[in-house]
């Protein structure tokens, strides 16, 4: 996966503490709403609400955090966001094993989670933009696309087995333990990190909380860019209950079929990510943003023409590899053409409004979706999100914008020789 381009002894701790963490996450995929069903008898309005509300409600509890972030050694922040999540997840276990589990605690956990992912995003952000040299970005960030995928690609059929072998509270304490594994990596990293520009014990202030959102509506690229891929994220994240209740309902598709159909073209996804940095360098940064951010909206119409059988299972893996294709070559792109234009002293709060809006955006359209498919049918509504994301590449930038002056700083001193981590998601 690196190609032959070394980034270093600190960045193969922090992308193994990625990978590690990632990989736990995907075991540990779709744990909640199976606890809330098999152990809880949660009906269907507590499951929408445990996947819609715990990252909303998440998303605004981070919204402090991010200005608080700024003004810290980022390393210290990566670790305790991960110490927090393992702590919270481990909750889960306790109060099933004590017989006193209950459904708004697996609300609140989810809220910390989610808090926590947004929280140690932006520092993690923040912290390689400071640890690599600006030319080495997009190879960190394309490493860290390419095991997002891998754990996707693996992660779900693991968990599946140890559900099915141990229960889904297993895969949970799985997840816990892997975040743990994560803060042991990034605490073993050591070396220098850059003094933040105020003392950490300046006072937050009220203004504070909305900077990320200031710097980023201000630039003329950033500002079309989030709106596009807050948009684009969360129209795919929708259409996606919907797809489940179209495929394992009304076209009978077996479970390990529904499976195979998402796991299978997550290959696309390493592919991509493998692609983006010579697509950049033979035709450009914002050529392959642009092309790639526009290409991958034409896919997901496709799906309001699945059919049952054979042909209905190779018409979805057709249309999610072309997505994940064209993703992997976009996100890490994008996540490096967004560190480049953010000044160092902004990365932080930048990433975490970033997240934030994100976050917010998929809770807010998965329930409206949730509502359109109930009116109009899953196909109508998720034809309707196909429809929607052809119109998303106009938000795209349509021009180069002036770069800003700052000067890019190059990682610190490093003992011996010498990535927008993927969202984690409970």
């Amino acid at each position: 996966m690196s190609g032959g381009h070394r980034l270093g002894r600190r960045f193969g701790w922090l992308w193994g503490a990625y990978g590690t963490s990632a990989l736990g996450t995907w075991l540990a995929f779709g744990a909640f709403p199976l606890i809330a069903i098999q152990v809880l008898h949660s009906g269907p309005a507590e499951v929408a609400a445990l996947s819609c509300a715990g990252a909303a409600v998440g998303a605004v509890v981070a919204v402090p955090l991010g200005p608080w972030v700024e003004f810290r050694r980022k390393r210290p922040v990566l670790i305790a966001m991960d110490l927090v999540r393992c702590a919270a997840l481990l909750t889960v276990p306790v109060a099933f094993a004590l017989g006193v589990l209950t459904f708004v605690q697996l609300l609140l956990v989810s809220v910390v989670v989610a808090a926590a992912d947004i929280t140690f995003r932006a520092a993690s952000g923040a912290y390689l933009k400071t640890l690599l040299p600006a030319g080495d970005l997009l190879v960190a960030n394309a490493r860290f696309e390419s095991t997002a995928w891998t754990t996707t690609i693996i992660g779900p059929p693991l968990g599946g087995a140890a559900i099915g072998f141990l229960g889904p509270v297993a895969t949970v304490v799985a997840d816990a333990v892997s975040y743990l594994l994560s803060a042991l990596g990034i605490r073993a990293m050591g070396g220098p990190e850059p003094r933040p520009e105020r003392r950490e014990a300046a006072r937050l202030r009220a203004g504070d909380l909305l900077d990320g959102w200031r710097y980023v509506l201000a630039d003329a690229t950033l500002r079309p860019l989030l709106f596009n891929t807050a948009l684009f994220n969360g129209l795919v994240m929708a259409a996606g209950p919907l797809l489940a209740v179209l495929m394992l309902g009304r076209l009978g598709f077996a479970p390990w079929q529904y499976g195979l159909a998402f796991a299978v073209p997550s290959i696309g996804g390493l592919l991509g990510s493998r692609l983006a940095r010579p697509l950049v360098t033979r035709f450009g940064q914002r050529e392959v943003l642009v092309g790639s951010g526009a290409l991958r909206a034409l896919w997901p119409v496709g799906l309001a023409f699945l059919g049952p059988g054979t042909g209905g299972l190779l018409l979805v893996m057709g249309v999610e590899f072309g997505l994940i294709l064209c993703c992997g070559v976009f996100n890490p792109v994008c996540a490096t053409y967004r560190l480049e234009r953010t000044p160092a002293d902004r990365v932080a709060r930048t990433l975490s409004a970033w997240a934030v809006t994100a976050k917010a955006g998929t809770a807010l359209l998965t329930a409206v979706w949730g509502v359109l498919g109930v009116l109009l049918g899953p196909r109508t509504a998720i034809g309707l999100a196909g429809v929607f994301l052809l119109a998303t590449p106009l938000l795209l930038p349509r021009r180069a914008a002036a770069r800003d002056t700052e000067p890019e700083p190059g990682p610190g001193p490093e003992p011996g020789p010498e990535p927008e981590p993927a969202p984690n998601r409970v």
